[in-house]
């Protein structure tokens, strides 16, 4: 059985997931999101979505971006 790189469970459902040329072992995809997903700049929750992007830095929505003086990114358009 394979170790979560997350919790360490020993599971036999484990799933790999690879970024940027390394790859992760996870029993379950909330081990996946704690572990793997980018944070947001200004709250530091992971981004599961798209996010918002602007210069390398992550924002999970654009009153984060406000927040970090990042004020020309919106999440949706009116």
């Amino acid at each position: 059985m394979k170790k979560c790189d997350s919790c360490g469970n020993e599971y036999d459902k484990c799933f790999e997931l690879s970024i940027q040329g390394k790859t992760y072992t996870f029993d379950s995809f909330e081990c996946a999101i704690h572990k793997a997903a980018p944070r947001c700049e200004h709250c530091s929750m992971p981004i599961i979505g798209h996010g918002l992007e602007k210069s390398g830095r992550m924002f999970c929505c654009d009153h984060c971006a406000t927040r970090a003086g990042v004020t020309e990114l919106r999440d949706r358009v009116d």
